[in-house]
């Protein structure tokens, strides 16, 4: 099958739906489909992750892809698409994120080609940006269909759109040798890997840190990513006085080791689409926490099996930091939870049972008439 996928950005772009975009796309290809990836990048960029050489990529070059669109470069961008699939003559395009789906479904009306979006946020995000979310309204109306990551997130959009879309989870590669030893003698590691920015509520879980940082002295905390929070971050982290027990190492490639290195996963996220951070963290066997209201996470992670749900409550700083001491006080229940969480995500998201899907439900895109 000829597949055109689309994302507003791939160079140097560090976020799940990019590292995704990048699995299937390099597994399809493998399976002996004829793959090529647009994206608003200017030419001469690399992927951030791995990505099979025969995968096509063309970079449209109109604005820049790391910013907010204006109206123009919108309007620009979505004639140079039509113009794409005309030369491209894909059987299916398939547009990651919002920012691509939107101005694909509208750019290729009229032109027979189905276009599946794929979502991969929940509608919290859209809460202050109305057009946003009014725009991805219009465009579901002329997709054949919208992928989500699970149906609990369908579950959350209106019923106008609703029964248009289609639970796909997001793949996870799994490492093949996880070299974790049992008991360690250095300091233990208490982890979070997620980008600097609100919606991560990085500093709720300094809060909680702070709280108990005292009555477990051999625990540090890592802070994994980067993002326009980094300063204010650094300045709460002097105020608390934990300089010397909280690190923020920026973006890093290969989050092995310090999977491998870390004795507990915390996320303190608000809402997530998915959690792709946290599955990667239980598949290295670690145990989890996290909110029990933050959709993404409360379903990855199963309460009291493979980590613990803080409740949702006001004080979330006091919540978590309790949340926390349960699992930071006791190695036998951190190892019980660690080899659960492990065995629960081995069962349903490898790169093949995915791309089975994606394979089954394009198939099934193409063989009925694209909507006008």
């Amino acid at each position: 099958m000829k597949m055109l996928f689309g994302i507003k950005r791939l160079s140097e772009a560090v976020g799940g739906a990019e590292r995704v975009l990048c699995m299937v796309c390099s597994e399809l290809q493998a399976r002996g489909h004829d793959v090529t990836i647009v994206t608003f990048d200017r030419a001469g960029g690399q992927p951030f992750y791995s990505l099979d050489p025969r995968v096509k990529r063309v970079e449209l070059a109109i604005g820049d892809s790391s910013r907010s669109s204006t109206f123009v470069e919108i309007l620009r961008r979505m004639w140079v698409l039509r113009k794409l699939v005309a030369t491209e003559k894909p059987q299916i395009a398939i547009g990651f994120m919002h920012s691509m789906f939107v101005p694909m479904t509208l750019a290729l009306l009229g032109t027979q080609i189905p276009v599946l979006g794929s979502e991969h946020i929940v509608p919290q995000h859209y809460r202050t940006r109305p057009l946003q979310y009014a725009m991805v309204m219009v465009a579901a109306q002329f997709a054949v269909g919208i992928t989500v990551l699970s149906d609990s997130i369908r579950r959350l959009y209106p019923a106008m759109i609703r029964n248009k879309m289609i639970p796909m989870p997001d793949p996870l590669a799994f490492p093949k040798v996880v070299l974790r030893p049992t008991e360690k003698t250095k300091r233990r590691l208490l982890l979070n890997v997620g980008r600097l920015y609100p919606q991560k509520d990085h500093a709720v879980l300094l809060r909680a840190f702070a709280r108990i940082a005292p009555e477990y002295p051999d625990w540090d905390l890592k802070i994994v990513g980067e993002g326009p929070l980094r300063s204010i971050l650094e300045d709460l982290i002097r105020n608390l006085n934990l300089e010397d027990r909280v690190f923020m190492p920026g973006i890093v490639s290969d989050l092995s080791e310090i999977y491998q290195d870390a004795d507990l996963f915390v996320t303190s996220s608000r809402y997530e689409s998915f959690g792709l951070v946290t599955a990667e963290a239980m598949q290295f066997g670690l145990p989890t926490v996290g909110f029990a209201d933050c959709p993404g996470t409360n379903e990855l992670i199963e309460h009291g099996k493979t980590g613990f749900l803080a409740a949702a409550e006001n004080d979330r700083a006091t919540v978590l930091a309790t949340t926390l001491k349960r699992l930071m006080s006791d190695s036998s229940l951190r190892r019980k939870f660690g080899q659960a969480g492990k065995a629960a995500l081995g069962r349903n998201y490898s790169i093949q049972r995915v791309c089975d899907r994606w394979e089954a439900l394009c198939a099934e895109c193409v063989a009925q008439p694209a909507p006008s």
